[in-house]
């Protein structure tokens, strides 16, 4: 089977990608031609494994599944930590023609068990720590045939060990004869606005977003250790572990625990990576660590971020004490990974950047109409990366995928020099007065003051039942909760920002909610804002 031919010298970077196409015998096949056999591929908690010890084991495991009887196009559910066994069972279920779901590991036994009947696997392959959010709604899908344990010790009768299922197999074996626009693996969003969505992705996008971003924008190469503060089962965390340094030669560091400043810290010490994918709020909590190694004790050439705007404060403080840039950019599950960014020798603080070569962006109105340069609208994308639809969801599937674009429920603006702006999620925005309040100016303008760690803003109504921005704000060490504090930020707001954008009140909390990645999960804050009566 041919592999993905990449020109790097054109931009975007040239592709070409044969009918006949599977996308995990490209990303390990390109490595073992081109003499990576021996070479660290993954280090996890546990050890570190060559190229050719992946290819063995993803091998192993694709036999596995045609043992079990599972063929091409059926689908088996990862729920997995951060380790080995995610690559193994990601890219050998590929490379059987099978379709992997990664899902979140943090979910509770109601999502799993809407997960599996949905998506209809056929097997599940779950960490042992994991397996009892399973045990109480195992027996209500009719579909899941096998379940595949992950870990140390013995599984429950009727299940298998993912270490004996792999050791049982042949570490030969032919990729299936799939192409490169067929489904490959789904990936679920969040949610948080309805039932989880699908996303289903074909077996070109994987390579499609090394070339374009991995290659293209980043410069990654085959010398890169790469860390990620996402999971796996995320797009970006995808990216940035597994495709990104699989297609360029590069290592992985891996961690099975919970991302942490101090996890990362520890595997920044430890093992010196030179490129490290964080978000934003991770880059502040780090900041705020006295454990964080100065420039000369990290090996970091480059740093990127995703989730959300990364505010210009925390990056300037970033650069100033690891000594290096923090190349800030946007993606989605729905595009698989990042399709408008900084680049490492253009950084523009405090925006996003331009659209990777490859991918185009348009900014409308509600009613589909180009916007002024400088006015907020609707983020429309388009490139090749773009998943098929939402399984099962014919309604939202037609609501987000217009064509060749795609509707990112993002909002921005374009500034004077062409970079774009975010300026929040559709649904995050404020009308304050009849004009739009992107929370997360105001939200800028509150981290910049000493005493804010980190600030998140919403809508609130007044006894008018008129919109008016409330903060929450989690204050920096040294600092107390205060009406004096409060009447201060409100102030210092209004100095930096038009009057009508200040936040109204001030609520000071210990932490805000977020999701895994660090996202802030804003419309939890909404449904805490109760109407003043």
């Amino acid at each position: 089977m041919d592999l993905c031919e990449i020109d790097t010298t054109s931009s975007p970077p040239g592709l070409r990608i044969p009918d006949r196409f599977n996308a995990a015998h490209d990303l390990l096949e390109r490595n073992l031609r081109a003499g990576r056999a021996d070479k660290i591929a993954y280090i996890d908690d546990v050890g570190s494994y060559t190229y050719g010890d992946l290819e063995a084991r993803v091998n192993r495991f694709a036999n596995s599944l045609h043992d079990f009887g599972m063929h091409m196009e059926q689908r088996v559910l990862l729920c997995l930590q951060d380790g080995i066994d995610f690559p193994i069972a990601f890219l050998g279920a590929i490379k059987a023609g099978i379709v992997p779901i990664p899902v979140n590991t943090m979910l509770s036994p109601a999502d799993y068990a809407y997960m599996l009947h949905d998506s209809r696997a056929a097997m599940l392959v779950v960490s042992e720590p994991l397996l009892p959010q399973f045990q109480p709604k195992l027996g209500q899908s009719p579909f899941l045939k096998h379940i595949v344990v992950s870990g140390t010790t013995a599984p429950p009768p009727g299940m298998h060990a993912f270490s004996e299922v792999l050791g049982a197999a042949t570490d030969s074996f032919e990729p299936a004869p799939t192409s490169r626009d067929e489904p490959c693996f789904w990936l679920y969003s969040s949610g948080s606005t309805g039932a989880p969505k699908g996303a289903v992705h074909i077996h070109s996008s994987l390579i499609e977003t090394a070339a374009l971003y991995a290659h293209g924008t980043l410069g990654l190469t085959e010398s890169d250790v790469m860390l990620s503060s996402a999971k796996l089962f995320f797009a970006y965390g995808l990216g940035n572990s597994l495709t990104f340094p699989l297609a360029v030669g590069g290592t992985a560091v891996l961690m099975a625990e919970r991302t942490t400043p101090a996890s990362i810290i520890a595997r920044l010490r430890l093992h010196r990576p030179t490129v490290f994918s964080g978000v934003p709020t991770l880059y502040a909590s780090l900041l705020a660590s006295d454990q964080l190694p100065r420039a000369q004790e990290l090996s970091l050439r480059l740093c990127n971020s995703a989730g959300e705007a990364l505010p210009e404060d925390i990056a300037r403080r970033w650069r100033e004490r690891a000594g290096v840039d923090i190349v800030d950019g946007i993606g989605s599950t729905e595009m698989l990974h990042i399709f408008i960014s900084n680049r490492p020798d253009r950084i523009r603080y405090g925006t996003l950047g331009l659209p990777v070569p490859g991918f185009e962006a348009k900014i409308v109105d509600d009613d589909g109409n180009l916007v002024a340069a400088g006015e907020i609208g609707h983020l429309l994308v388009r490139g090749s990366t773009s998943a098929k639809f939402y399984w099962n969801q014919h309604a939202r599937s037609r609501a987000t995928f217009e064509g060749h674009w795609t509707r990112t429920g993002d909002r921005f603006r374009v500034d004077e020099n062409g970079d774009y702006v975010y300026a929040g999620r559709a649904d995050d925005m404020l009308k304050v007065g009849g004009i739009y309040v992107s929370p997360i100016e105001v939200e800028f303008a509150l981290i910049a003051h000493p005493a804010v760690h980190e600030a998140a803003v919403v809508g609130k109504e007044d006894s008018d039942q008129l919109v008016k921005p409330i903060a929450y704000v989690v204050l920096a060490k040294g600092f107390i909760a205060s009406d004096e504090l409060s009447s201060e930020l409100k102030s210092f707001v209004k100095s930096r920002l038009a009057p009508y954008k200040y936040p109204r009140w001030i609520e000071f909390v210990a932490d805000l909610p977020k999701t895994a990645t660090g996202k802030i999960q804003r419309f939890k804050l909404r449904a805490a804002c109760k109407p003043i009566s």
